[in-house]
């Protein structure tokens, strides 16, 4: 089943499900998501602040917040445990898949990303909605799944055992250290082993996400084998989650994400790091 739907089928379902913005942007973007939701939303969408609603005792950002954290926020979004979620961004697809690995590991499976995004559910003149969110609390009880992130520790072993493949969503540039981090401090490279597979090559041109057999090639193209474990990183653990959706779409079964992605990698003297 796939983790996507359609605009045409969030218009026809709107009174049937949760949606939720989880727009996230870059800080050189220069742009405010809650400012901008109340500006123009999906009719009866509730805002996911991720900066907000993460783990603030580490000085790493928005990293996964603790189980019983996360439970008092989505409930206060009226996110029931029995309800349909359905996450979009306002990038098309960027930060939504975020919100979408978040409540798998806080063990809610039932969770859609709107392929497109707010972006194309303007294009299309569909309805929008404007001003605060209009919410009713719900009971909401985490169960986490710590099988799907992986911590620090984690992929210092799996550098030196590759007992599972690290695929970085980051630009080829980034990878290869011929572009600066945008982070100040963080070295630029790659994980020993690691390969490249930018979240941008698996989006279209309108923002949704590529054919099946598009987003395969892609990580056929990097060597990525889907039928063996797969650890995603990118930055900041944003757009780890592009692939990690993109991954589950094709089948890939075993797969986790590294929170603290290179914000942390690039930052520890200890983590080795490739360039080239």
């Amino acid at each position: 089943m796939s983790n996507l739907v359609s605009t045409e089928w969030l218009a026809a379902n709107l009174d049937k499900v949760r949606v939720v913005d989880a727009s996230w942007y870059m800080p050189g973007e220069k742009r405010e998501p809650a400012k901008e939701f109340e500006a123009g939303h999906i009719p009866g969408a509730v805002f996911f602040d991720i900066d907000e609603i993460s783990d603030h005792t580490t000085g790493l950002p928005h990293m996964l917040p603790k189980p019983g954290e996360f439970s008092a926020a989505a409930g206060k979004l009226g996110i029931g445990n029995d309800q349909t979620v359905v996450a979009y961004d306002g990038s098309g697809i960027f930060s939504a898949p975020r919100l979408w690995w978040t409540l798998k590991a806080m063990g809610h499976d039932n969770v859609k990303v709107l392929d497109g995004g707010f972006p194309k559910w303007k294009r299309e003149g569909r309805a929008v909605e404007t001003g605060p969110a209009q919410t009713k609390e719900k009971a909401f009880t985490a169960n986490f799944r710590p099988g799907l992130k992986r911590d620090f520790e984690d992929v210092m072993g799996i550098v030196q055992d590759k007992s599972a493949q690290m695929v970085d969503a980051r630009s080829a540039s980034r990878f290869t250290a011929e572009e600066k981090e945008p982070r100040a401090g963080l070295r630029s490279g790659h994980m020993p082993g690691a390969a490249n597979v930018h979240f941008r090559a698996l989006i279209t041109a309108d923002g949704t996400y590529k054919s099946k057999d598009e987003l395969r090639a892609a990580f056929e193209k990097a060597g990525v084998d889907p039928a063996k474990p797969i650890v995603t990183t990118c930055g900041s653990g944003m757009t780890a989650a592009i692939l990690m959706l993109a991954l589950d779409e094709i089948g890939a079964r075993d797969t986790a994400l590294y929170d603290g992605s290179w914000t942390e990698w690039g930052g520890r003297p200890e983590a080795p790091v490739v360039t080239g």
